[in-house]
């Protein structure tokens, strides 16, 4: 009779396990918007995040422009994750939930080398003046969150036109770190969460504090969203206290 009673406690337990996990495959996903700048810390979140609000997700990454454009053309969504900036702009729009936005933390622009080889100077005005000079070579997001910041840069330098040349702009990050891991650039300025998980690229330091810009991102809700009550918990999720260390890890400050 016990034994009995066992199995039959097991196969209910196993029952149970395949309902649940039938139910959250058949849920439909929650699609998410995210900026590169936070693209390292969610994908290492994403089964996590899962679990939290009990379905699945598609995330896709984009520059906050790109994804600004999207949203835009009226490109359905649930949650997005973008510069402020960015998020003020399409809340003006109507374009976001007014209720649901929550804070993520703010990024740093650094510069990044090819791994193995020696690190720049690049902690006072001076000296990253003279590191830009003398590279052959340089590149950074044409749409890139720290664009602004790099152009401040340069134009108070006084360098820009000498470095015009040497630039080469791309569409995302990971077309710079290409150009940085095969040495077709010398460095890469972009956000340093953008910086610290690249295969072969090496974070050589943040901007001087004269140039130093964070950009701060935060999590918005679609004001179309047909899925409005696992678009808040998702939120919640990434802006609260359990994951900022993970943020924290990958370059993102509270």
């Amino acid at each position: 009779m016990k034994r009995r009673l066992y199995w039959s406690g097991i196969l209910f337990t196993v029952a149970v396990l395949v309902v649940s996990v039938s139910s959250f495959s058949q849920r439909e996903p929650l699609r998410v918007l995210a900026s590169n700048g936070v693209r390292a810390a969610l994908q290492d979140l994403i089964p996590q995040w899962e679990r939290a609000i009990g379905r699945p997700l598609t995330v896709e990454f984009d520059p906050s422009a790109a994804i600004k454009r999207k949203i835009e053309a009226n490109e359905p969504f649930d949650v997005t994750v973008l510069t402020t900036d960015v998020l003020d702009s399409l809340a003006q729009e109507g374009k976001l939930a007014a209720h649901g936005r929550g804070k993520i933390g703010r990024i740093g622009v650094g510069v990044g080398v090819v791994a193995g080889t020696a690190k720049p100077d690049i902690r006072t005005a001076d000296a990253i003046k003279q590191e830009l000079l003398n590279a052959k070579s340089m590149t950074w997001g044409e749409e890139g969150a720290s664009r602004p910041a790099i152009d401040r840069m340069i134009n108070e330098l006084g360098v820009a036109d000498r470095l015009k040349p040497k630039v080469r702009l791309t569409k995302n990050v990971d077309q710079s770190m290409e150009l940085v891991r095969t040495g077709q650039a010398d460095l890469v300025i972009t956000l340093i969460s953008e910086i610290l998980p690249a295969k072969g690229v090496e974070f050589a330091g943040p901007l001087p504090p004269k140039f130093q810009d964070y950009v701060t991102f935060a999590a918005g809700i679609s004001a179309a969203s047909k899925n409005m009550d696992a678009a808040q918990a998702a939120v919640k999720f990434i802006t609260g206290s359990t994951v900022a260390p993970a943020f924290k890890a990958k370059g993102i400050e509270p």
